[in-house]
C-alpha cells in the first residue's frame, strides 16, 4: 500500500526531509523526478519528451545502472537535469543493515558527485534517517504517480499527478522498465497539460531546497 499525495501530517513529522519546494518561485514550477535508472531503454525518450517543452527534472539514479550505462548518465548531465543518489543497489532501508546501507549509499554519492538523496520505496529506519539527514539532502515526495503500478492504468497514472500536483510539487515518475507503459503514455500529457497552464519545470538543488521559506504556504496553493 501507498499513498499518492503525502499527508501534511506525515511532512511534518520528517520537517528535515524534502517533500515539496517552498521557497519562493517566480512563476507556478513543478519539480519532476525520475527514478531507478538511467537504462538505455527509456531514459534518452525522457529527455526527448522533456526537451520537447524545455523542462528540466531530477533522476535519482540507482549507481549500479549509472556504472552500466555512463554514456546514458553523460546525456542527462548534458542536458541541464539534476542527479540524486538512489544507493548502489537500490536498497531497502527497513529490510537492510545501517553500516551495509551506508556504504552503499556514500559509493553512490561519490560515483555521482551529488548531495541529493532519496531512499528506494521512500523506507528508512529512524538511525538510518537521523544518519543520512546530516551528510545529504533527503528529497522524499509531495506526490506519487503510481506508474510503477502494474495494477493502474495509464489514465489512473495521470489523474494521480494532475489531481494532486500542486506550485512546488514534487513529483515521483520512473524511468525504469516495470514503468515503462505508463510513463511512456503520461509524460507527454503532463507536460503539455501543466504547460498550458503557465507552469515550469526545474531540477532540485541544494540551494534551492535549503533556500529559506519566503512565500506563505497559500500563496503556493493558489499559484
Amino acid at each position: 500500500m501507498y499513498l499518492i499525495k503525502t499527508p501534511r501530517v506525515i511532512q511534518k513529522l520528517f520537517p528535515n526531509f524534502h517533500w515539496r519546494v517552498t521557497s519562493a518561485l517566480a512563476q507556478p514550477t513543478l519539480f519532476l523526478t525520475f527514478d531507478d535508472g538511467p537504462i538505455p531503454h527509456l531514459t534518452p525518450w525522457v529527455l526527448e519528451q522533456l526537451a520537447e517543452f524545455d523542462a528540466k527534472a531530477t533522476f535519482f539514479c540507482v549507481g549500479n545502472n549509472v556504472r552500466r550505462y555512463p554514456a546514458v548518465l553523460q546525456q542527462v548531465i548534458d542536458a541541464g537535469h539534476a542527479v540524486g543518489n538512489h544507493t548502489m543497489h537500490h536498497l531497502d532501508g527497513w529490510k537492510t543493515d545501517n553500516v551495509p546501507y551506508f556504504h552503499d549509499a556514500r559509493h553512490c554519492a561519490v560515483q555521482l558527485k551529488t548531495s541529493l538523496f532519496r531512499p528506494p520505496y521512500g523506507r528508512l529506519k529512524p538511525s538510518q534517517a537521523q544518519f543520512l539527514q546530516r551528510h545529504y539532502e533527503v528529497v522524499m515526495w509531495d506526490v506519487l504517480s503510481g506508474d510503477f503500478d502494474p495494477e493502474l492504468t495509464p489514465e489512473d497514472c495521470y489523474d494521480n499527478v494532475v489531481d494532486n500536483a500542486r506550485s512546488g510539487s514534487i513529483v515521483v515518475m520512473h524511468d525504469s522498465l516495470k514503468a515503462e507503459e505508463n510513463v511512456r503514455a503520461i509524460l507527454p500529457r503532463i507536460l503539455r497539460h501543466f504547460t498550458e497552464r503557465g507552469y515550469a519545470f526545474a531540477s532540485l538543488t541544494p540551494e534551492l531546497l535549503t533556500k529559506p521559506v519566503v512565500v506563505a504556504d497559500a500563496q503556493l496553493k493558489t499559484a
